[in-house]
């Protein structure tokens, strides 16, 4: 065992842990924080995906150990209290989440991409969402979500 702080979502936190312990595991079980899924447990379709100081990454593969220190934002991290983001709403007007299992780490990861690029292409939005598994196949409605979400961000920066 030992002690690992994270500043998780803007908050500082600390858990004791065994250093190999998924992160997924500590966010769910040791801060409470279930909106990010486990889907597979390989890494395979992104469920569980959160951004580590920005960037997506596959928290059931993640160790705790590794993100010592770091800064890691989960769906509950991404809007203030109850206000959605432009791109969470968009998934509402779009239908882009189903179940719901898979959404939440869609979203973590086109966040990223927004924050990379306001404007993506259609491509680069296919090529950003590529890894994330939806069970319910409403790919075409994620993209859509995607692209509206996208036109939203930018329309509320102007």
């Amino acid at each position: 065992m030992a002690r690992f702080t994270v500043q998780v979502n803007g908050n500082r936190l600390a858990v004791e842990s065994p250093p190999d312990r998924p992160l997924l595991d500590v966010l769910r079980e040791d801060f409470g924080l279930t909106g990010t899924k486990y889907g597979c447990g390989e890494g395979q379709c992104r469920a569980c995906t959160v951004l580590v100081d920005g960037q997506p990454t596959a928290s059931c593969l993640t160790p705790i150990s590794s993100v010592d220190g770091t800064s890691v934002t989960t769906i509950e991290g991404l809007a203030p209290g109850d206000q959605l983001t432009a791109l969470q709403q968009a998934f509402i007007d779009m239908d882009g989440a189903q179940c719901g299992y898979c959404t939440a780490g869609m979203i973590v990861e086109a966040t990223a991409l927004l924050k990379r690029n306001r404007k993506p292409s259609r491509s680069e939005i296919v090529d950003a969402m590529n890894p994330h598994l939806c069970r319910c196949c409403g790919y075409r409605n994620i993209l859509a979500s995607v692209e509206l979400g996208a036109r939203a961000s930018e329309a509320s920066d102007a």
